[in-house]
């Protein structure tokens, strides 16, 4: 996710066979910290958005109309307070199923003063399905999704097909898809897997730069430090 979680937190699981249908996570417990339950008690009525099964007012949810961006797994909600700081004129939808995290990112939106930051704490290819409209969205960020890196496990990643075809499907024309991971394997399926999606163009010849929106987390910086990589993907809806 955007940035690191403890061991006990969520994970992504791709498809759900007592379900039959595509999750994005499977939900773990983890600890609350007092600080973040308060901020669940005090800020989450205004700053979530509860999940239900019909189509999100985007416009009413904050009360303006702009761009708006949908993020899958912020973490803890560093980098996502961070980027919705710097680019205030857009909206940012987070959705992320790990409660300390939710508690971390609404804690963090109160002291930056964040007016263009909402939550849902629900599966995300739930949230896609129901809540979001087609062709709504300005963008999409998928940052460090697990990687799942065991090659038994590897069909447990979020990055695949009928996922990336929904995404594609709520993005505006024109509209763009940034993923970023750390992990090489994980980075070569990714680029396989969004080049074959019809609806989306690369915006690279290959792997894309880190786009300047994008922060450097203190993990990131500690793995550039002893030479890992960091792969960054960004296609476009044509």
């Amino acid at each position: 996710m955007s940035d690191s979680k403890p061991a006990d937190s969520s994970k992504p699981l791709f498809y759900d066979p007592t379900e039959r249908r595509i999750r994005s996570f499977v939900t773990r417990a983890g600890r609350l910290s007092d600080a973040q339950a308060r901020a669940i008690e005090t800020l989450g009525p205004r700053f979530c958005i509860p999940y239900k099964k019909e189509l999100l007012d985007i416009d009413a949810a904050f009360g303006r109309h702009a761009p708006t961006v949908f993020e899958i797994g912020f973490g803890m909600g560093e980098t996502s307070a961070k980027i919705s700081a710097g680019m205030p004129e857009k909206n940012f939808i987070g959705v992320e199923v790990h409660t300390p995290g939710v508690g971390s990112l609404l804690k963090l939106t109160d002291e930056m003063g964040l007016q263009n930051q909402r939550i849902i704490q629900h599966d995300a290819f739930e949230v896609l399905t129901n809540m979001i409209a087609p062709a709504s969205l300005h963008g999409v960020h998928v940052f460090f999704p697990d990687p799942w890196h065991k090659a038994r496990h590897n069909k447990r990643r979020l990055i695949q097909g009928p996922l990336v075809q929904l995404l594609a499907s709520r993005l505006a024309p024109g509209g763009y898809l940034h993923c970023a991971t750390d992990w090489e394997e994980y980075a070569v399926q990714m680029l396989e897997v969004l080049s074959a999606e019809p609806a989306l163009e690369n915006t690279a010849d290959g792997y894309a730069p880190r786009p300047d929106y994008r922060p450097v987390t203190k993990f990131e910086n500690r793995g550039l430090r002893l030479g890992h990589g960091v792969w960054d993907l960004v296609f476009r809806k044509k």
